[in-house]
């Protein structure tokens, strides 16, 4: 059997410097490899004003803990979400409703920059190369290694790395994968999201927070869902007295400029925005969208389900694997359940039968995707009521508890499950 020693000279080189590729950082030195990881932006988003919210569900919140080792930073960097509540809003007389309430929700609340913060400093310093954009790979013709070119966009300066294995963390627009599937392409999903988080710490009393506690009472408890005559949004607290809201809007697909589907907006862009809130949301919550500084937009995209996710030295994680829409708040939860199977599967089977290790992989993740790819779609088309063939519009005004509950979260195919090769980490305490 390999040694641990031996399998410490596995090198793996991940393009991605996000929260997937410094996930799979972390999992795989946790399997004896060394790691390399090619983040194009310039210095980790410490402090990072703008960005979203995520829900972190347990099966991440026992690996986070994990590679961290300190369980205590994530409890105080999250809020719980213990309760998933789903309303509706009545625009034209400006009242909301229960229509759902699943009191076993059991998810944590964080800002993407905290959560990335947190796991980018638990890696030594010299794991992320920043400012490093990614250039090109070849595979030897004996398929032992990968060549990575790269470029020090700071003095144009080019890298090469020798290394084992290439993992690609690079998002939903993968250049990576387009090599192997140039006929991939996204999908719009006919709307987009308006999002932001609001810092409410020098004004706590203010009339807007007051208020907006009173419309939302189980704030910083709960992840509340609301559908409305156009679309539906969703709001919950996170840490330091700030609110993170979105509100998927359905609309044209919108040119966006440069390898992006994220964007600042312009001053008239937004006010649009706050026009249309005011006859769709309750003014509590046009009141939070107003006051947030920097609102911005993305278009909601996913692809059909990928039938491979590695090719020789090669393997796929992230939304490089598998585009998703972010209905069942699984984009964050699986690249990091992406970047733990890949570990342990490369643990187990050692550099030397790397095919097999990215076979089991593959088998592993590969239907457990596919399936929370489709669920997804399918909760974003319910809750932005646009058709669907097998099902009327989802009538948020007159339905029932009981036909309330296809809205859960918790429907969705595989929810809070472990893959048997991690289940032992998993279930291990700290």
């Amino acid at each position: 059997m390999e040694t641990k020693e031996a399998k410490r000279k596995a090198k793996a080189v991940v393009v991605g410097g996000s929260i997937a590729g410094i996930s799979c950082a972390h999992s795989l030195i946790a399997a004896g490899w060394d790691v390399v990881v090619l983040e194009k932006t310039n210095s980790p988003p410490n402090g990072c004003a703008t960005g979203a919210g995520l829900g972190v569900d347990t099966v991440s919140l026992k690996l986070i803990e994990k590679w961290t080792q300190q369980p205590q930073l994530l409890q105080q960097l999250s809020l719980p979400m213990t309760i998933e509540h789903e309303q509706t809003t009545d625009g034209d007389k400006k009242i909301a409703w229960t229509l759902s309430r699943d009191e076993h929700f059991n998810f944590r609340a964080v800002h993407w920059a905290d959560l990335h913060n947190l796991l980018h400093s638990s890696l030594q310093r010299d794991v992320v190369l920043w400012g490093h954009l990614f250039l090109s790979f070849s595979i030897s013709d004996d398929k032992t290694n990968v060549k990575v070119l790269a470029k020090v966009l700071q003095t144009n300066e080019p890298v090469e790395i020798v290394a084992d294995l290439l993992v690609a963390a690079d998002g939903c627009l993968s250049s990576i994968r387009e090599t192997y599937l140039p006929d991939l392409k996204l999908r719009y999903s006919g709307y987009c999201a308006w999002r932001g988080v609001l810092d409410f710490s020098n004004n706590e009393n203010s009339e807007t927070i007051i208020q907006l506690k009173k419309a939302y009472p189980d704030l910083g408890n709960c992840n509340y869902f609301d559908i409305g005559s156009d679309g539906h949004a969703i709001l919950y607290e996170l840490i330091n007295q700030r609110v993170n809201w979105i509100w998927y809007h359905n609309q044209p697909e919108p040119q966006f400029k440069g390898n992006s589907v994220t964007t600042k907006v312009s001053r008239d862009m937004i006010e649009d925005m706050y026009e249309a809130a005011e006859n769709v949301w309750i003014p509590e919550l046009v009141k939070v969208m107003r006051e947030t500084k920097e609102p911005f937009l993305n278009a909601i995209y996913d692809a059909d389900p990928l039938n491979q996710l590695y090719w020789d030295n090669v393997v796929l994680i992230g939304d490089a694997a598998h585009p998703i829409s972010p209905h069942g708040a699984r984009s964050t939860n699986m690249s990091i359940l992406d970047a733990a199977v890949l570990g342990m599967c490369l643990e187990k089977w050692g550099v030397e039968n790397l095919s097999s290790a990215l076979k089991e992989y593959q088998s592993i993740r590969l239907v457990v995707a596919s399936e929370q790819v489709l669920f997804s779609r399918r909760m974003g088309r319910i809750k932005q009521r646009l058709p669907l063939p097998d099902r009327d519009l989802f009538d948020h005004m007159a339905a029932s508890q009981e036909e309330s509950k296809v809205l859960h979260l918790s429907n969705i195919p595989y929810f809070n499950h472990i893959p048997s090769i991690l289940a032992t980490d998993c279930n291990r305490k700290n």
